[in-house]
């Protein structure tokens, strides 16, 4: 008697509904940290009161990461202090090839986050995330000429979309005084004036965004050059960075404001919204390096998207920000160019496998 061949069978784990339920929640989260953080220093820089040291600020969001990344690490270590001292020594001390090659990009993020400051400082929030997602073009830059990765067709569409839309919104913003943000401008002017808030000025603020942009997509590449491949989790790694972040952050706040330090005190301007920004740069940078492995590039694109238009949004209301036409249209041109650059064409959608008794389950999880 013929045995019968195993019916087939459609085998949905619960993984599938989990890794859908991560996808969603990486969307929700990817979108008001882009949004809130870059809202967040914008008003930090230019409400009234006294003004507290950037350098400082960038400063105790790495303790702050570093404390979250030991505590991490800990658990991960099974909450065992012996195994806990171990490993880091094993990582840190006893590698200290793999430690020194962390030097660069620890050195680069002080740097950024420095000129992020100064960018949030003399742009308007809205202004500032649409002019940040120029990090694309040098991401995308860097990895054609360190990685020698080719780029689609579809890609360099969307780089140079990305290039007129920010080219646009820039002008939207600097042709006149009913362009752009002029009551957001006027509030930072009262704010100098009150508690010493830097005057406004444009186009400080844009190089300081170009060069954030430049080292965002340098230390990216560098990281994936470098770094790629070594066994080392997140936290460990974040461990590292921040460990190596620390001195270059107290070698700026004293070569950049070490006369105000020493005169005012290195938490003048500190309170509890200043506190929260630190711990939303601290945690925010952690959460996207937990989150994204389960967002795919469309995810991503409307994550950013959507926080674009949120700052929009909000800074309409906040900071009696100016929409104008032409700042619309590029905007759009920078939506437009996110969600083509993540798009291959060559890439087929996931389709469910039919398989027997024994099969691969995996296959039937969503690529992400």
């Amino acid at each position: 008697m013929a045995l019968l061949p195993a019916p087939v069978t459609y085998s949905y784990s619960h993984r599938t509904v989990n890794a859908n339920t991560l996808k969603y929640i990486s969307l929700l989260t990817l979108t008001l940290q882009n949004a809130i953080l870059g809202l967040s220093m914008r008003y930090a820089r230019t409400r009234p009161g006294d003004i507290f040291l950037s350098s400082t600020a960038v400063l105790m969001a790495e303790f702050a990461k570093l404390i979250t990344c030991l505590f991490l690490v800990f658990n991960e270590e099974g909450k065992d202090a012996q195994k806990f001292v171990r490993s880091l020594h094993k990582t840190i001390i006893a590698n200290p090839m793999d430690t020194l090659k962390v030097c660069v990009p620890s050195l680069v993020y002080i740097v950024q986050n420095n000129l992020l400051y100064v960018s949030a400082s003399h742009l308007d929030a809205a202004t500032y995330q649409v002019t940040y997602q120029l990090k694309i073009l040098t991401t995308a830059m860097f990895a054609v000429v360190i990685l020698r990765r080719k780029l689609l067709n579809t890609q360099w569409g969307a780089l140079l979309l990305l290039v007129m839309g920010i080219v646009l919104v820039q002008l939207a913003q600097t042709e006149g005084p009913t362009s752009g943000s002029a009551g957001g401008a006027a509030a930072a002017a009262t704010a100098a004036s009150s508690g010493g808030a830097p005057e406004q000025n444009r186009m400080l603020g844009l190089w300081a965004a170009l060069g954030a942009c430049f080292l965002s997509g340098f230390a990216g590449i560098y990281f994936e050059k470098i770094l790629k491949g070594a066994e080392i989790s997140v936290w460990m790694r974040n461990v590292q960075l921040s460990l190596l972040s620390i001195p270059f952050g107290l070698l700026t706040c004293f070569v950049n404001d070490g006369s105000r330090i020493f005169d005012q005190g290195f938490f003048k301007g500190y309170d509890l919204f200043v506190w929260y920004l630190v711990l939303l740069q601290a945690g925010g940078g952690l959460i996207v390096a937990v989150v994204v492995k389960y967002a795919d590039n469309i995810l991503k694109g409307f994550a950013t998207s959507l926080a674009i238009i949120i700052s929009c949004v909000a800074s309409i209301y906040i900071f009696d920000f100016n929409l104008t036409l032409q700042f619309s249209f590029g905007a759009g041109l920078v939506i437009a160019s996110i969600f083509l650059y993540g798009y291959d064409p060559a890439r087929s959608a996931p389709k469910p496998t039919m398989h027997g008794p024994g099969g691969d389950e995996e296959k039937l999880l969503p690529r992400v």
